[in-house]
């Protein structure tokens, strides 16, 4: 793969640059890339350290690691299959469920799961990542769809690169909202120091527009619907923490942190609400695509899982304006 530099991007590490725009490659296989010779800048081989300057051309050859392993095995894991045919498969992904093996998890994934039922996915998308178009985080629950041959694959990469895929989220978040509706437009990349986290970066970040509508509010948490218009890493997650809205339960990105009040009843529920729910409080609720064969529209939705709900159900109870500050 060809990498062009921006004007922004002047200046900037080689190692560095390529973390940045290689999803799922850390710091240091970047550098072990690099080392077996599978980087260059305009043809030529550069230390990690070289500064980049705009227009160059960084050529990426990601098969060129020392380290090779055998693609995803079976494993025996239950996944909701909610359609299914020839070219392509929908699943209501569970919460703590990694898409497809990578660092850090390399086995007990949804593909591995898939290929445990036997189901056959696309060879296109990568070793490690057959049929694999789009991602939702670990942590995050709901809909997804897998390309099962070379050719779905290849018709959905080209939807979702038209935005012709439509994505709805449901999430409950941290304070309230500024409006009912806001559009949230800011360039996401991943962030200058902590490298496992993306962040609001104007000068060297990819477009991001995401659509928030308030859905329900209660005393310190609003309950929201997501339209993505991108599909940047965290980008959910990213720009709630941007205006000051959190996820619930989101400790990368500010939505675990200590909660301070001074009404003993409300600490106490706030401190149950966090514990009910372990993770993030993001689900993919509404997925709706062109079929890649058969071109027909289709469109799927997914509950809220039970934390969430169980969530919701405790705020309509303990978190009403008018009971906690009575």
């Amino acid at each position: 793969m060809s990498l062009t530099v921006g004007d922004s991007e002047s200046g900037q590490r080689l190692d560095r640059f390529c973390t940045e725009h290689l999803d799922g490659y850390s710091r240091s296989q970047i550098q072990a890339l690099n080392a077996a010779g599978g980087i260059t800048v305009d043809g030529r081989a550069r230390a990690d350290s070289f500064a980049l300057a705009p227009g160059s051309v960084v050529a990426v050859e990601p098969s060129r690691l020392a380290v090779r392993r055998p693609g995803p095995g079976p494993a025996q894991i239950p996944v909701a299959v909610v359609y299914e045919d020839d070219a392509v498969v929908v699943v209501n992904k569970a919460a703590g469920l990694v898409v497809h093996p990578a660092h850090g998890n390399w086995e007990g994934t949804l593909v591995n799961a898939l290929i445990g039922r036997g189901i056959r996915l696309a060879s296109l998308g990568g070793a490690d990542r057959p049929g694999v178009v789009h991602r939702l985080d670990k942590d995050t629950s709901g809909l997804i769809v897998l390309a099962k041959t070379d050719a779905s694959y290849r018709g959905l990469v080209a939807a979702f690169k038209e935005q012709q895929v439509e994505k709805t989220y449901h999430a409950i978040v941290r304070g309230h909202v500024r409006s009912s509706r806001i559009l949230i437009d800011e360039p996401i990349a991943r962030h200058p120091v902590h490298r496992q986290k993306m962040a609001v970066r104007s000068a060297s970040g990819r477009a991001a527009l995401t659509e928030v509508f308030v859905v329900d509010t209660y005393q310190h948490f609003d309950y929201i619907r997501v339209h993505t218009h991108t599909g940047r890493t965290h980008q959910i997650r990213v720009h709630m923490a941007h205006v000051g809205n959190p996820l619930l339960g989101d400790s990368v990105y500010g939505g675990r942190k200590p909660v301070q009040v001074a009404h003993t009843r409300v600490r106490a529920m706030l401190e149950r609400i966090l514990k009910l729910v372990p993770r993030h409080a993001l689900h993919a609720s509404q997925l709706s695509f062109a079929h890649p064969v058969t071109h027909r529209r289709l469109a799927f939705t997914a509950a809220l899982p039970t934390d969430m709900r169980l969530a919701l159900e405790m705020l309509y109870r303990e978190d009403r304006a008018q009971e906690v500050t009575a």
